[in-house]
């Protein structure tokens, strides 16, 4: 099973303080991951005030600038790891080199969750997104 861990902000990854002797310690750490063959794909997302968030009501859009004040509610960064279970994620996740901060782990659907709901056109359509989304990142 696939799962999103979702590294929520702290009042220092939101001024961009980002402390240099942490990158080590996550560095080592998703180097373990790596190693272990869970890892599949990682980044640290910029503070809020270099983003915005989109509003929809009906057919109206609303647009809102950055940055957003509860740091809390925001997410600092994320990886999508394989694993065999949500324990094995939360093992993994006990060992994260993290402190003051909360870490929320979500399973991902995967095609065959959706059951019949997924027509054999929009299953398809989703394999082939999913291929030229691979290209993609293969290209940068």
């Amino acid at each position: 099973m696939r799962v999103m861990v979702l590294a929520k902000s702290t009042p220092e990854t939101e001024n961009a303080e980002r402390d240099q002797t942490g990158f080590g310690a996550m560095g080592r750490f998703s180097e373990e991951l790596v190693d272990a063959g869970i890892l599949l794909a990682a980044d640290a997302l910029e503070a809020s005030s270099k983003g915005a968030r989109v509003r929809f009501e009906g057919t109206h859009r609303t647009v809102i600038d950055g940055p957003f004040t509860e740091a809390k509610e925001l997410v600092a960064g994320f990886w999508i790891w394989q694993v065999r279970s949500l324990d094995e994620a939360i093992e993994w996740l006990k060992r994260a080199p993290f402190e003051g901060t909360e870490v929320e782990i979500r399973q991902i659907f995967e095609a065959e969750d959706f059951g019949a709901n997924l027509t054999p056109e929009l299953r398809e359509q989703e394999d082939r997104l999913r291929k030229q989304a691979e290209k993609l990142s293969k290209k940068k």
